[in-house]
């Protein structure tokens, strides 16, 4: 995962259920934290800024990452879009232009 950044489009991993695309997301994220290599950056837009509040377990793998010097990034335009500005317990507010120059710098994996 080294050189790369994470493109987290949505706060579930493929397209059935809810609920086992939300474990599988914690379980993504709960493996890629255990890694020697870690991703410079996880970027969390549309849906996938849910993963940064208290009521997604993801958001306690999310948390692990920043400790590790992983920056955790939320698209401003998205967060607001959901008014979750006061409910984010991970990540830093961010823009798509931070975006745009990590994608220049680094490979981009989009899960969604």
């Amino acid at each position: 995962m080294k050189n790369k950044v994470i493109l987290l489009a949505s706060d579930q991993l493929g397209k059935g259920e809810k609920e086992l695309g939300e474990g599988i997301l914690e379980t993504f994220f709960t493996l890629l934290k255990q890694k020697e290599e870690l991703p410079a950056a996880v970027f969390c837009m549309n849906r996938g800024v849910f993963t940064l509040t208290e009521s997604s377990l993801v958001s306690l793998q999310l948390k692990d990452l920043e400790e590790k010097k992983v920056a955790v990034l939320a698209c401003k335009t998205c967060v607001d879009y959901y008014e979750l500005n006061e409910k984010l317990t991970a990540g830093q507010i961010s823009g798509m232009d931070q975006f745009i120059e990590l994608a220049s710098k680094y490979e981009v994996i989009t899960l969604s």
